[in-house]
């Protein structure tokens, strides 16, 4: 179907409601799959940058019930490829290609979208999608605890699907490893460490440039707060700077504290107490966490420790230990018959799809069951990965109400739970 004409003012005149008003959806299409009739799942894609093709786009276009209708970026670079690898696996020029989200979720035709943007725009862009009845696979993580807490109250009103969009539960090394601790393989866990990498890179040139043409700079900054355009800005390297993200416990935390969640048994739930100390870039433009070394304590009495210089897991308990030294690397482990020890149809086993997250997704669109990396669990996730950088910023000792969501206590911590949005975007 090719993009339909839909001038400026409506684009903007649609959007207004759906970011701003209450939106009334026929009860037709909560809490069940919306599938055409040829069976396939058709799907919008909003960020085609280097991640939402490389690994989004060229996942869905190997699914055989999935077919991409439209693409979405604020770059016509981008855009151009992305519709190009569209055509080319469908051997049309079908692919509607818009700059503006909102056209995608205003087309009827479309029944779920995936969300590539910065993070930035995750909440925002997914609670209109499921506002437009469209169910959501959105990148992680979110870019507030507040806005966390909206999306899942969102999500969950209005019956969508929502898959939190890594690979880890997918991947038998993490997997495998929760299991073994969740079934008491290495006796009462005590202790969980986890190393992140460092940020690429030097600290930012932060030198006004003229906008190229290609990009639509306003939208890309949507409701972050006004900056001027300058090339270390934008693309990869939003995720050093503090109005787009959340630096690397943001990023490679995500990942990371999921498997630590799912191992300790608190995935609806997080740490009690945390405390850190770091260091942040100076003169230049990015502004997250360089250097750090922060520790969650939980209530069931597990330390966590998450230091920078690696990308591993290791997880001690009464029994011994197990850990992947580095991204993906071999398990191992202080005895090898834990790594031989299986898990009994009795015990504890952890919902996976080795297929990937894109599969898993598709899937529960079919079902309507939940994904296995859910709402509420991905944003429990991202609150670790906020727990931290706020401990961070306050440089002291924290401690936090898992089950109302609030520094108990503490006005300035509070503070920090949401952000403002630029007008005229708004939750």
């Amino acid at each position: 179907m090719k993009s339909r004409n839909v001038s400026r003012r409506a684009f903007v005149r649609a959007g207004a409601v759906l970011a701003a008003a209450p939106y009334v959806v026929n009860s037709a299409v909560l809490g069940k799959a919306a599938v055409a009739p040829s069976g396939k799942i058709t799907v919008g894609f909003i960020g085609t940058g280097g991640h939402g093709i490389a690994r989004n786009l060229n996942m869905y276009l190997g699914q055989a019930d999935a077919r991409v209708l439209a693409v979405c970026d604020v770059d016509s670079n981008n855009l151009r490829r992305a519709k190009q690898a569209v055509d080319a696996k469908y051997g049309n020029s079908d692919c509607a290609t818009t700059k503006d989200f909102r056209d995608i979720l205003l087309r009827d035709d479309i029944d779920a979208v995936m969300i590539s943007t910065p993070d930035h725009w995750h909440t925002l862009m997914s609670v209109m999608a499921a506002k437009a009845g469209k169910d959501v696979q959105c990148e992680k993580p979110t870019l507030t605890i507040d806005e966390g807490k909206v999306l899942v109250k969102t999500i969950r009103r209005y019956g969508r699907v929502f898959q939190t969009s890594t690979e880890d539960r997918s991947e038998r090394i993490y997997h495998r490893m929760a299991e073994l601790v969740r079934n008491g393989r290495i006796g009462k866990l005590h202790t969980i460490r986890v190393t992140l990498p460092y940020q690429p890179g030097g600290p930012g040139d932060p030198t006004p440039q003229p906008v190229p043409p290609e990009l639509d700079y306003e939208m890309w900054l949507g409701p972050a707060p006004y900056a001027p355009y300058t090339k270390d800005r934008v693309h990869f390297n939003f995720r050093w700077i503090w109005d787009y993200s959340g630096g690397i416990l943001c990023d490679w935390g995500t990942h990371l504290f999921d498997t630590a969640q799912w191992a300790n048994d608190t995935e609806l739930s997080g740490p009690v107490e945390i405390d850190a100390k770091g260091t942040w870039w100076q003169g230049g433009l990015y502004d997250t966490p360089n250097e750090y070394h922060v520790e969650y304590t939980y209530a069931n009495g597990v330390k966590m420790f998450c230091d920078h210089g690696g990308s591993g897991i290791r997880f001690e308990g009464s029994d011994g230990w197990i850990e992947s030294p580095s991204w993906l690397a071999a398990i191992k482990a202080s005895d090898p018959k834990i790594l031989d020890s299986k898990i009994g149809p009795e015990e504890v086993h952890l919902y996976t799809n080795p297929a990937g997250e894109h599969r898993d997704f598709l899937d529960c669109v079919k079902t309507r069951k939940d994904p296995y990396f859910p709402v509420d669990k991905g944003h429990r996730v991202a609150t670790v990965c906020h727990l931290g950088n706020i401990a961070l910023k306050l440089q002291r000792k924290i401690r936090w109400d898992p089950d109302k969501e609030i520094f108990p206590n503490d006005d300035e911590a509070n503070r920090m739970l949401s952000r403002p949005m630029r007008s005229p975007w708004r939750l």
